[in-house]
């Protein structure tokens, strides 16, 4: 078993096994390559050939996170998301802006819950659940007056 750094062929070598498996974001490659690297130039080095070569695209890692993630959040959580994997946040408000927060809220509250809301603690208890996966105020009561 090999004890020392990576080489730079095999750095690269590792680093496209990982974005086979699912696209990364920059920031993500960077820190699970880091502990392979000899040093930081070699793997910054790396990390450049495969953004030339466009193997690597934080752009297209934004948009394939923000689709999977429109699934079950609003627009809120999936911008925290992408921040906290290293996007920029010009970026990730441009991948968000395509989402429309008010379907999505709707299909998330009809898949949860079967019939509309009798009380107003019910009401209550939905629009906390709403607001847990990132849907602002004004798409929580809009969702909830039209339930």
């Amino acid at each position: 078993m090999k004890t020392g750094p990576d080489s730079p062929q095999e750095l690269k070598a590792r680093a496209l096994r990982y974005l086979v498996r699912r696209e990364h974001s920059r920031a993500e490659l960077l820190r699970k390559l880091a502990p392979h690297a000899a040093s930081e130039e070699a793997l910054n080095a790396v990390v450049d050939l495969l953004l030339s070569k466009k193997q690597l695209s934080d752009e297209r890692f934004a948009e394939e996170r923000a689709r999977s993630l429109s699934r079950k959040y609003g627009i809120a959580k999936i911008r925290q998301d992408l921040a906290s994997r290293g996007i920029a946040e010009d970026l990730a408000d441009k991948v968000s802006a395509g989402l429309n927060d008010l379907e999505k809220a709707k299909e998330i509250l009809q898949r949860k819950y079967r019939e509309p809301a009798a009380t107003r603690e019910e009401k209550a208890k939905r629009a906390r659940f709403l607001q847990g996966r990132g849907f602002s105020y004004e798409v929580i009561s809009s969702v909830l007056k039209t339930e």
